[in-house]
Formats: structure tokens, C-alpha cells, sequence
């Protein structure tokens, strides 16, 4: 879940709905300047369906210890150390299921949700936030991603620039939907510098105008102005006295479109 404090409350949205809004990014990516995503569907799908796994855990939303609700928020923009927060066995099991869903369906997909998985929980994580007994769960779970990873390159026909290039703009696309869905208001850049045209690579800034809107500098996206929409939940209530009580408010609430909106 990511979520959003309001005046009265908090906008929910669910890791699945994060993900698509991503997907939507990634299927608008490439102009004149930076180069569009091949093979384009399976790149598309594997940044769309990346955290689908995440489904039936977001679907029975959980509580912090400040009684507020468990979930990405603009405090965790450029930092992944929210450990002490989960359940680390119950979220490997959400990341793993993640990856098989997609494999399942398509080994390239697969193989950009594993290696951003991957990445999030190495380059990416703050080992000092996990109780070391649970450090060999975590060491567990990434040597069979690795495993895994090995099995895919070899069942996919693709130029390591390729994968490169989809693999980094899975994290983009992802980044991007984080930065919009919690409305993060300070300037930002995407993660890694972004493939153009030319052969040469280019950070991408970030600076937010308020309201889920950005520019983006360079810009990276076919039409000027792109406004897409993605369905968010609006809790009210700051704190709760338990998971059950959130429960309850979140599946009362009415599913609403949110807008997001990037221009040059």
C-alpha cells in the first residue's frame, strides 16, 4: 500500500494500482530524445504486472505502530529501511509470488521483476533495519532469485543493452509512480540515467508543481503534456486503534480516480 495524509485522513493506493500507473509511464516513454522500450510488449508488461503479487496482502491493509496505516509514504522516497515495520517472511513471500505470478506468463517480464526485486532489497535496502536472525531470510531469498535469474537469461533471446535499458526503466517508471502517488514535493531524480537516441545516457529531474504534477527535465515521454488517472481510496481518520478498524474504513471507501500529470 502507498499512501497520501490529507487534511482529514489518507489516500490508499494499492501496490497493484501503483504499478499499472507505472506501466502506463512506460508505455508513453521515448520521443526524439531518449529511446523507446524493445521488445516493447514484454518490457511493458513486466513493468505493468510487477508488484500484482501484492494484491491479497493490500487487500487487508495493517496498521504501524503510531496506529497509522502501514504503507509507502514521502518519508521513504530515496531510502528503503521500513523493516522494522513488516513481517520480513510474509513480504518475501509477497516479493516471491510477485515474480512467479509473472513468470508464469512471460520469462523476459519475469526476469525485469526479478532483477528490480533484486535490486530494491540490495543496492537499494538498509540491512541495519532487520533483526539479524531474520538477515538469513533475507540472504535466503536472494540467492534464489539469483538462481532464478540465471534459469530466465537462458530461456529469453535478448541483447544485454536491451535488458539494461527495460530493467532501468522498470526502476524509472516505478520511481516515477512512487513520487506521484505520495505527491513527494521536493525536487527528485529517477532512478539511473535513462538510455537517449544518440547511444548516450542522461539523468532525469524530477520538480514537483504541486497537486501530482511534475516537469520533468530532460523529458522523456511522447506527447508534451501526459495526464493519466489511477483509482486511490480516501480513509478518513489519522490513527487507528487497530488493523480491523482500518479494515473496515478502507473497504467502505468509495474507489475514486486520482490524476498525475508530467510536462516538459
Amino acid at each position: 500500500m502507498l499512501r497520501l495524509e490529507t487534511e482529514t485522513g489518507w489516500w490508499l493506493v494499492t501496490h497493484p494500482d501503483h504499478a499499472h500507473l507505472a506501466g502506463a509511464f512506460s508505455q508513453h516513454w521515448g520521443n526524439e530524445v531518449f529511446a523507446r522500450p524493445e521488445p516493447r510488449e514484454r518490457a511493458l508488461l513486466g513493468i505493468h504486472a510487477h508488484d500484482d503479487g501484492w494484491a491479497l496482502r493490500d487487500a487487508a491493509p495493517t496498521i504501524t505502530k503510531q496506529g497509522k496505516p502501514s504503507a509507502f509514504s514521502s518519508e521513504l522516497v530515496g531510502k528503503y529501511s521500513a523493516f522494522e515495520e513488516i513481517d520480513l517472511a510474509n513480504y518475501l513471500t509477497v516479493r516471491e509470488r510477485a515474480v512467479q505470478q509473472i513468470a508464469a506468463k512471460d520469462a523476459y517480464a519475469a526476469l525485469l521483476v526479478s532483477m528490480h526485486t533484486y535490486n530494491l532489497l540490495t543496492v537499494r535496502a538498509d540491512r541495519g533495519t532487520i533483526a539479524p536472525a531474520q538477515l538469513p531470510l533475507l540472504d535466503e531469498f536472494l540467492a534464489r532469485q539469483q538462481q532464478l535469474q540465471q534459469s530466465l537469461r537462458a530461456a529469453v533471446e535478448s541483447t544485454d543493452q536491451n535488458l539494461e535499458d527495460n530493467f532501468r526503466l522498470l526502476q524509472a517508471t516505478d520511481n516515477l509512480s512512487l513520487l506521484t502517488c505520495v505527491d513527494y514535493a521536493s525536487p527528485a531524480t529517477l532512478l539511473h540515467p535513462m538510455r537517449k537516441n544518440d547511444g548516450s545516457q542522461s539523468d532525469i529531474q524530477v520538480l514537483p508543481q504541486g497537486n501530482r504534477t511534475f516537469r520533468l527535465n530532460p523529458y522523456p515521454f511522447a506527447e508534451p503534456t501526459l495526464t493519466l488517472t489511477f483509482p486511490a481510496r480516501h480513509i478518513p481518520g489519522k490513527t487507528f486503534t487497530s488493523p480491523d478498524e482500518l479494515q473496515h474504513r478502507y473497504t467502505n471507501a468509495a474507489i475514486q480516480q486520482l490524476t498525475a500529470t508530467v510536462h516538459s
